[in-house]
């Protein structure tokens, strides 16, 4: 069911409570925070705008990494705040907390047309428990609710599920931004009837990230290529040699399923025919999980002999070739997840040929394409063909969930179009 957007509603003088997803990329510089990409703040501009011409005002909260419910000062909002304002042109107030004195006392100085971003909503644990006492904190100055926050539309949280839920009970409006709007209809309406040839193209690690939705994706498309690290789970379930490649032996008999539907289905599943392959070198260093450090020496073109101490980093220049012709062929394109470990300029060889194929089709052939998850997207940008294609979803896990037909929490409390 469609959902009633800004464009529906009139907000005029209304105090409006946002929720935007912020989530962006930073890095620590000269002692400071500095953003290392807009892109989620530049996408919500188009929606605050619409707002602020109709004199709202506009109380906007996010969150930003993964604080797990405490106050960490490099996950503060406070430099998304001084970028929004540079970015809109226009004053942004900043309040230290989401919730309490704070907010109240900012937005007690609020009029027609100014816009408060709070503090990072996941400084409180209540925040991802929809704790309805938090929620009730969030929603105290709201008289209307927008969600533009895709990314973070399927998880059930005080900002995406509670607050919405709270106002509407008030009598208040639950609406859609304009890129809420625009990620159901390329991820929704566009793909119901998909123009043919349907072409999947779906890398990154693991299966089991992807196992839902490539059931749900092998009722629809034409073919489906599988890249990145998730491939070796397939060729492990095919009895092929995959070395210390990063696999999931607990997924095998699921790869196999779906390997099975497709021949059943008629949909072409294509894995790698060749992989980059290096040898796996322990550093003797660990990360910030405690995990193992490995560096990769002497890649390979490997065609199904890929060694015991050897890990598969990326499609293969045939793999890449093969699968560019059926993208070239596609009418509909979407792609979520890298072909291999692309950080690495040694392995992003298949990606980056991958994103010309796509970029290449929308362009010349008129495909549509969509492209969805962070590795793919930041794929596209360093390709410098983010312009060429169709939509870049700003949601991962929540392209994802959606193209798995789930109903997502800050979708589903939305108000539907009669």
């Amino acid at each position: 069911m469609p959902k009633l957007t800004i464009k529906d509603v009139n907000l005029a003088g209304k105090r409006v409570f946002v929720r935007v997803d912020y989530n962006v990329p930073l890095k620590e510089q000269d002692g400071q925070m500095v953003i290392t990409d807009t892109t989620r703040i530049t996408s919500t501009l188009d929606t605050l705008k619409h707002l602020l011409d109709q004199g709202a005002q506009l109380i906007l909260a996010a969150h930003l990494g993964r604080p797990k419910g405490k106050v960490v000062p490099e996950m503060s909002l406070r430099p998304v705040a001084a970028k929004l304002q540079e970015l809109l042109g226009r004053p942004v107030l900043f309040a230290e907390d989401c919730i309490g004195e704070p907010v109240d006392r900012a937005v007690a100085q609020m009029k027609a047309g100014d816009v408060l971003l709070l503090e990072n909503v996941r400084f409180h644990p209540e925040e991802e428990k929809n704790d309805p006492a938090f929620a009730e904190a969030l929603a105290k100055h709201a008289e209307a609710y927008v969600n533009d926050a895709f990314g973070s539309a399927h998880r059930a949280h005080a900002s995406t599920a509670g607050v919405p839920q709270i106002v509407a009970a008030r009598g208040g409006q639950c609406v859609a931004g304009l890129l809420m709007e625009k990620e159901l209809k390329f991820l929704g309406e566009e793909l119901e009837n998909p123009a043919r040839p349907f072409v999947v193209i779906l890398g990154g690690a693991k299966v089991s990230d992807k196992i839902q939705v490539i059931k749900a994706l092998l009722q629809k498309a034409d073919a489906l290529l599988i890249g990145g690290a998730m491939a070796y789970t397939f060729k492990l379930a095919q009895g092929q040699p995959v070395g210390v490649s990063l696999v999931e032996p607990d997924f095998t008999d699921r790869a196999t399923e779906a390997l099975q539907t497709a021949a059943d289905r008629g949909v072409k599943l294509l894995l790698p025919t060749d992989d980059i392959a290096a040898k796996r070198v322990d550093t003797g260093q660990k990360d910030k999980k405690g995990r193992p450090v490995y560096a990769y020496e002497n890649p390979r073109v490997a065609k199904g002999d890929i060694r015991d101490d050897e890990a598969g980093l990326d499609i293969g220049p045939e793999t890449a070739e093969t699968y560019a012709g059926v993208i070239a062929g596609a009418k509909t394109i979407v792609w979520n997840g890298p072909m291999g470990l692309f950080e690495d300029e040694r392995f992003a060889k298949g990606t980056l040929r991958v994103a010309q194929a796509v970029a290449e089709a929308t362009q010349k052939n008129g495909a549509l394409s969509i492209i969805g998850g962070g590795d793919s997207v930041t794929a596209v940008n360093k390709a410098g063909l983010s312009d060429q294609i169709t939509w870049i979803s700003t949601g991962g896990g929540a392209s994802l969930e959606f193209l798995e037909g789930r109903v997502l929490p800050g979708v589903a409390a939305l108000m539907d179009k009669n």
